[in-house]
């Protein structure tokens, strides 16, 4: 998921890059939502660990 973010902010830069504002806001926004996902996920999955050891 981590990775899908990354594409759609390179995508976002290089729309910004050659002036394409519509795209690239639309990209960008779609990585935030799916690094926030991301975030969500791993500090889920991080807990669960955690209380699975003790």
């Amino acid at each position: 998921m981590l990775h899908y973010a990354v594409v759609f902010f390179v995508i976002a830069l290089i729309a910004a890059l050659f002036g394409f504002g519509g795209i690239a806001a639309g990209a960008a926004g779609i990585a935030k939502v799916l690094f926030l996902v991301f975030v969500i996920m791993a500090v889920v999955t991080f807990v669960l660990s955690l209380v699975r050891k003790s």
